[in-house]
């Protein structure tokens, strides 16, 4: 039998011991603040029908959905033998015919599945928080990968904006507990955008417009110019859109300026006043609590191009790293009504987990307790040490101190050398002495200092350690 390689499928990674504690610290930390806002914990399956997730995330984001192939012999039905696999045309009929189900490409969609599904079990308004993988047929690169967490909340079953002021409190809370200082919360409105697309004569291109400006930071404006002239604007309309684009100045200041150049849009000034809403919100909540750390900003480029949002939107970025967004999402009215439940409004963010464990690695901003998996190890050096040694074990274990006890019976330096290739902080000697007196010599494996102790008196130092 030939050997094969050990190999990862691009854009995975495998995780540590240490890297899962870290990871563990990312997710404790955010789950925290969601429950403190009333938001409860729920999980859905890795994969849908296909049917649940096409045509919800635009024509670019189902080409990036993740499809499994249908179990069985396809070409054993005669119905599928005679069909053309040379025809390209074709590839879209034939993908219904080979693949029913899908991974699941971000956490929103299937929330929305699972408030249908389980309407006459909740109560509305409906808050809840998930923190489950995703995956998307994406090509990988720093910090974007094809399996990856989502630390998702979302409130449906009701439309007031107070909601999304929370939000940016959330974010703020969250991303401070971990340890950011300077980090960016984006908002802007697809009323505005609508609007916008209104006063240039184009709302039919309103979808085109925003995938197209949302790359401004990615391919400039001169490749946003490009891609809108290609997607059926004209000179004319840039020059209209332009300015907009390249707004500047305080969110009041933008807002100002928006109300002028929408000020024939009906829905362009909904959205302006939604803005406004969320603002007054956030100044009476802050005004009781510690000020933002988070810089709010009113972006107007802003346009998350998921078909789904049609309301205010959310974009978070760290200035601190060169990374992409740690965190977005919005409001999203009637997402439901796909799936038979009409007219329930709803709004969530999501948190990037995968981004922002690599922002917190490379700024060192983990906290060292969570490089400790083990705190103390006991030796072992023979069966009496081993069957004196097990009710200490136990006693630690009891106390809630993790501990280990070496295996088997090996030398000393052996014992050690396991102890600092897993940082454990503390050893436990215990040898014919020991046993004897009853006074267990524990080592500090940093300092090297070592103190002879009473088990209560181990229990004691360990438990203020």
């Amino acid at each position: 039998m030939s050997v094969i390689k050990p190999s990862l499928a691009k854009g995975t990674r495998d995780f540590t011991p240490v890297e899962m504690v870290k990871r563990n610290f990312i997710y404790d930390t955010i789950k925290t603040v969601f429950k403190k806002y009333g938001y409860a914990e729920i999980q859905t399956p890795s994969f849908e029908n296909l049917s649940t997730l096409t045509g919800k995330y635009g024509d670019e984001g189902d080409k990036l959905i993740f499809k499994i192939l249908n179990s069985g012999e396809f070409l054993k039905d005669p119905k599928k033998k005679d069909f053309d696999f040379a025809a390209e045309e074709n590839s879209n009929k034939l993908i219904p015919m080979i693949s029913e189900k899908a991974l699941r490409y971000d956490l929103t969609v299937p929330f929305a599945r699972y408030v249908v599904m389980h309407q006459n079990e909740i109560t509305l308004p409906f808050k809840r928080f998930q923190v489950q993988p995703v995956w998307r047929a994406d090509r990988p690169q720093k910090g974007r990968y094809r399996e990856f967490y989502q630390c998702d909340v979302d409130v449906v079953g009701s439309a007031s904006l107070l909601n999304e002021a929370e939000f940016i409190l959330i974010y703020n809370e969250a991303l401070s507990n971990l340890g950011l200082k300077d980090f960016s919360i984006k908002i802007n409105n697809r009323k505005i955008l609508s609007g916008i697309a209104e006063i240039i004569g184009k709302p039919e291109l309103i979808i085109d417009m925003t995938v197209a400006i949302d790359k401004l930071d990615k391919i400039g404006l001169d490749g946003v110019s490009k891609e809108l002239l290609e997607r059926g604007f004209t000179e004319a309309d840039l020059e209209k859109l332009r300015p907009v684009i390249l707004l500047e100045g305080s969110n009041t200041e933008k807002l100002a300026s928006l109300k002028t150049v929408l000020a024939q849009s009906e829905t362009g000034l909904k959205g302006i006043a939604e803005i406004e809403q969320v603002f007054e919100y956030v100044e009476s909540l802050i005004a009781y609590s510690l000020p933002l750390t988070a810089k709010l900003e009113l972006d107007i480029t802003l346009a998350r191009g998921l078909n789904y949002y049609t309301g205010c939107i959310f974009e978070v970025k760290t200035n601190e790293v060169a990374m992409g967004s740690i965190g977005g999402g919005g409001r999203y009215d009637d997402l439901t009504g796909m799936f038979g439940l009409k007219d329930l409004t709803g709004v969530g963010v999501s948190f990037g987990a995968d981004r922002i464990y690599d922002v917190l690695e490379e700024l060192d901003l983990f906290p060292t307790a969570t490089e400790i998996g083990t705190k103390v190890l006991i030796s072992n050096f023979d069966a009496e040490a081993e069957k004196y040694a097990l009710p200490v074990l136990q006693q630690l274990r009891n106390a809630g101190i993790a501990a280990e006890l070496y295996p088997s019976a090996a030398k000393l330096k052996k014992q050690m050398a396991y102890a600092d290739a897993k940082k454990i902080p503390y050893v436990v000697l215990v040898g014919g002495d020991e046993m004897a007196s009853g006074e267990l010599t524990l080592k500090d494996m940093q300092s090297g200092e070592q103190k002879k102790l009473s088990v209560l008196g181990i229990l004691d130092l360990l438990k203020g350690a």
